[in-house]
């Protein structure tokens, strides 16, 4: 499989290590009244989804970015791929 690094371009897959589900950006408040329930959902509620799903790779034998990759877990065509920075600036703005 080939990830198409933004800054990079086209690298092979095995350079990268998977991390998971890309909402793990989104961490829970600590200082939250349901920060207890909000922690065991983040670490340990996953979907497993058939189709379309944002996912976090970690370019180790790289430039040791992040990045959020959208791939179809039906086919593993990659239809998107963002620096999760960029990711996580446009979650900010979206809240």
């Amino acid at each position: 499989m080939i990830i198409n690094h933004p800054l990079l371009g086209p690298r092979d897959a095995q350079e990268f290590v998977y991390l998971g589900d890309a909402r793990l950006i989104d961490r829970p408040d600590t200082m939250s009244e349901t920060a207890l329930d909000d922690f065991h959902a983040y670490l340990y509620l996953r979907d497993n989804p058939a189709g379309s799903h944002r996912e976090l790779w970690y370019h180790e034998q790289g430039d040791r970015s992040w990045l959020v990759v959208t791939r179809d877990t039906t086919t593993h065509e990659i239809l998107h791929v963002e620096l999760a920075s960029d990711y996580a600036k446009q979650r900010g703005r979206d809240r």
